[in-house]
């Protein structure tokens, strides 16, 4: 089974994202909790939960990837801009107790000239502010394409934000394949290299899901751009070796990639012909 997907806007709420969902032919999908650039967030009526709930049963949803807002920064050097993003980030959570057992992926944030090591300590304790025992939600954090001083585009600054976590039931990771590749871990020619990396560093079984994006960008390039399967540097070969390793099969696979709907529809359809290849 393959749980692929798209990013879904929320604007009309959780029935209309599994109506979508199925139009365009998946059985996962991401969206945003909020405005993606702002702080709004839609109110959430338990029918509308309901329903929804009701679609995915029926149609064999895997896990939904929610995903934390763009404006998010907990390790920022402004403690107005933290703020906000630990308040926005502990609502989420909050929220996410609607639609119990999915997941909740976020980009660790860019640490603004202060260090790794100080983002690093400020994403920890955001973590271990929020991330509660009694919550049913698995948090992500994202591979990043390391540009400017972001956090998250080694694996080890993964592991170390991990380690210091006390509820370590609740956390994993999202691998977005244009970040790693852009980050320079070679997803083309040495994806089982990346894999064992990736094992050895953080552990796989905190991989949790994929966003699954071709990047107009060459290996290493720290620039996150992302592309249309088969149109950049990672091609369709490498998406095909992806979808049908066995240790990322079974994982929500979610597109991101610049396109609408008739475009996602062809790339899904395209992910689940590769991985019945």
């Amino acid at each position: 089974m393959i749980y692929a997907g798209n990013h879904i806007s929320s604007a009309k709420g959780f029935r209309a994202m599994g109506e979508q969902a199925l139009k365009l032919g998946a059985n996962s999908f991401a969206f945003f909790t909020r405005n993606p650039r702002g702080g709004s967030a839609r109110e959430i009526v338990q029918e509308d939960v309901d329903a929804f709930l009701g679609i995915a049963r029926e149609h064999g949803f895997g896990k939904i990837v929610a995903h934390g807002s763009y404006t998010m920064n907990g390790c920022s050097d402004k403690a107005q801009t933290r703020e906000f993003a630990w308040r926005v980030f502990g609502e989420d959570l909050l929220r996410m107790e609607y639609i119990p057992g999915n997941y909740y992926n976020f980009h660790p944030g860019s640490h603004v000239g202060q260090g790794t090591e100080k983002g690093i300590a400020w994403i920890t304790k955001m973590l271990n502010t929020h991330v509660k025992p009694e919550l049913h939600t698995t948090v992500l954090l994202e591979t990043m394409a390391g540009k400017g001083s972001e956090v998250g585009g080694r694996f080890e600054e993964l592991a170390a934000i991990l380690e210091g976590v006390r509820e370590q039931g609740h956390m994993g990771v999202c691998l977005d394949t244009c970040h790693v590749w852009d980050a320079g871990y070679d997803i083309v020619g040495h994806l089982d290299e990346v894999l064992e990396e990736f094992d050895r560093v953080i552990g796989i079984g905190r991989l949790k899901a994929l966003h699954v994006n071709d990047s107009l960008n060459p290996l290493g390039a720290r620039k996150d751009r992302h592309a249309r399967i088969g149109e950049g540097h990672i091609g369709v070969e490498a998406f095909g070796r992806i979808v049908r390793h066995p240790l990322l099969r079974g994982l929500p696979m979610i597109l991101e990639t610049p396109n609408d709907d008739g475009g996602w529809t062809k790339e899904i359809a395209l992910l689940r012909r590769m991985a019945e290849a």
